[in-house]
């Protein structure tokens, strides 16, 4: 997911992905607790996933006041 893609939806549209990408890293918190997953990368990626939507939310944000 790359910036650039996101920066074209509105801010209820990030928070709806944000919800979504949480839910991801919650169900990878739970594989890892029952040993499921071995591929700890998709952590960082999908906490970065995080940041960037909620970056592009607090640009956007404090653009329309």
């Amino acid at each position: 997911m790359k910036a650039s893609e996101l920066r074209t939806n509105t801010v209820e549209e990030l928070n709806n992905k944000e919800k979504e990408v949480q839910q991801e890293l919650f169900n990878l918190r739970i594989q890892k607790g029952i040993g499921q997953t071995t591929q700890t990368h998709h952590f960082k990626k999908v906490r970065r996933n995080i940041a960037r939507i909620k970056t592009l939310v607090r640009e956007k944000e404090g653009s329309s006041i």
